[in-house]
């Protein structure tokens, strides 16, 4: 019964822990179409709310880790709630810009040290042949709070001051997180029905004879400087060339980006209006549950590197065909952060095109003093669909007013009446034709690489990190993984429109393909197996072995 209790509690935990972390990165989503307007914010400093949550990560996983190792992983996640509370009543009550991205950094803090010690403390509670499913699960509630925050941006969109309600509801779970955490034993305990899986390790090495042996052997808890981790002591290097591998491609393979610009690429497809786009982003994060279900299902059965292969060559071919797509039928990604001066301002469709999408005698050139809509969209393309009405012989096209589309808060700036002059060519039925397909095509990609992701590295990555690193220097060694995770976050969320504006699009997602290519063979060559091993058989075959 007891042991029951704390599996389904440490459950628990994993999921609300997975559940924050995901609703607080993806509620700044829909937050910040409102913000924009009620706080006046420029490009730049919505760029800096966004990436506030990133900073405040990023710091929390190179203090964190000695707090792990040094308190316990249970005080962590404990230590962790109370902040996210604190972070979330200054988000909820803030009046200015600057208590927002204080606020927003506190709960980046949070959340990272809570998502650190939530998988170390639920890997080390369980048995080996559960492990796999358990630290998933952490993933998994990652991929309904993303799910959840979009359903409930949807909510609010139209609610005054709903970016209030948005980021005060993260209070519930977090209070739920912190009383079920009170009910679980400080260290991990050892029952009777269980592995001896307390003390974690790392990699397997199919061999039975070292596994018999990793059996007889009593198992020594070791004490590691931060410094072992570079050093060939245990075979601390590999394992640490193992964990900066996976958390850097993690991120270089683009993940960050497809799921932060979904809903501007929802926009070049044709879901015009704030609504459609965060509804078509709902569909990607249910895809994106279905997915993690799936991961966890497999995770102690096909195993961590089979389904990080899997995933990651999934990965590779869903970007390549988003950037070979996308050279022939070019994505409208705009800057289009322009905050609004009054109710009734505009706020121009882009600042500046960011892939040359036209020659530039197709674009249509608009007076910005007419208070129309500036269009960079091509002919044929389908962005302009539902936000003017295309006729393909008129010289003149009229915006419809459509209630939906004329909220004070639109993503894509708009305005409330207004003429387009269109110079270019008229628009051809067969171009159109052509470039629908080709835009669900990207779309499709866009659900194939969601899934991908969702099945190999999402889950896989911080699982192989809870298991490869002796009981003794975990959490610095998963912290010190972790900031790396961040910091590549950070420097592909900053640079994204930049590299887009350099480089273009198109070649942009290549790149991605590229390196989706090169992880492959990175987990094939360093990433070895580690399911239903006890983290002490791991680490003791890993130590002995070159």
């Amino acid at each position: 019964g007891r042991a029951l209790l704390v599996l389904l509690l440490s459950a628990t935990v994993s999921l609300l822990g997975g559940l924050i972390f995901g609703y607080e990165l993806g509620i700044i989503s829909g937050a910040l179409l409102q913000l924009q307007t009620d706080f006046q914010l420029s490009c730049f400093k919505q760029e800096v709310l966004v990436s506030a949550v990133l900073v405040g990560a990023l710091l929390a996983s190179l203090a964190g880790g000695i707090l792990i190792d040094r308190h316990g992983r249970r005080r962590a996640i404990l230590v962790s709630s109370l902040v996210l509370l604190v972070g979330s009543l200054i988000l909820t009550l803030a009046r200015s810009f600057t208590v927002l991205v204080i606020g927003r950094m506190t709960v980046g803090f949070a959340i990272s040290v809570s998502s650190m010690a939530c998988c170390i403390y639920v890997s080390e509670m369980v048995a080996a042949h559960q492990r796999g499913l358990l630290v998933s699960l952490y993933e998994a509630g990652i991929t309904v709070g993303i799910l959840l925050s979009y359903a409930l941006n949807y909510v609010f969109a139209d609610v005054d001051e709903g970016w209030r309600y948005m980021f005060g509801l993260a209070i519930a779970p977090t209070a739920m997180q912190f009383l079920s955490i009170l009910f679980l034993p400080v260290n991990p305990v050892k029952l009777s029905s269980w592995d001896s899986d307390c003390q974690k390790g790392l990699i397997p090495l199919q061999d039975t004879q070292d596994r018999a042996s990793a059996r007889r052997e009593p198992y020594q808890e070791k004490h590691y400087s931060f410094l072992d981790l570079f050093r060939t002591r245990d075979n601390m290097r590999r394992r640490t060339l193992v964990g900066l591998g996976l958390v850097l491609f993690q991120q270089f393979t683009g993940q960050p980006n497809v799921l932060g610009y979904a809903s501007k690429i929802f926009h070049s497809v044709g879901f015009q209006s704030n609504s459609s786009a965060i509804l078509a982003s709902v569909g990607l994060g249910a895809i994106k549950v279905v997915a993690t279900l799936v991961a966890m299902a497999l995770a102690d059965k096909a195993g961590r590197r089979v389904l990080l292969m899997a995933g990651c060559v999934v990965m590779a071919i869903s970007v390549t065909t988003i950037g070979l797509t996308s050279r022939m039928a070019p994505l409208a990604m705009a800057r289009d952060c322009n905050a609004a001066t009054g109710p009734n301002a505009s706020h121009g469709i882009s600042q500046r095109p960011l892939t040359p999408v036209l020659p530039q005698s197709a674009v249509s050139p608009v007076p910005p003093a007419s208070g129309a809509v500036q269009s960079q969209a091509g002919p044929g393309f389908g962005a302009t669909r539902s936000l003017t009405n295309v006729s393909a012989s008129t010289q003149s096209k009229e915006v419809v007013p459509n209630p939906s589309l004329i909220q004070k808060r639109d993503l894509v700036g708009q305005h409330r009446k207004g003429t387009l002059e269109s110079t270019g060519p008229p628009l051809s039925a067969a171009l159109w034709a052509q470039h629908t397909v080709l835009n669900w095509i990207t779309l499709l990609s866009m659900m194939a690489f969601v899934s991908a992701f969702s099945i190999g590295f999402g889950p896989m990555t911080w699982l192989v990190l809870s298991e490869i690193y002796p009981a003794g220097i975990r959490g610095r060694a998963f912290a010190f993984c972790n900031s790396f995770n961040w910091a590549a976050n950070l420097l592909i969320s900053l640079s994204f429109l930049d590299l887009i504006d350099a480089i273009g699009f198109s070649w942009m997602f290549l790149l991605y393909g590229l390196i989706g290519v090169m992880a492959v063979l990175f987990i094939y060559l360093f990433v070895p197996e580690t399911k239903g091993q006890s983290l002490e058989e791991i680490d003791q075959q890993f130590s002995r072995k070159r």
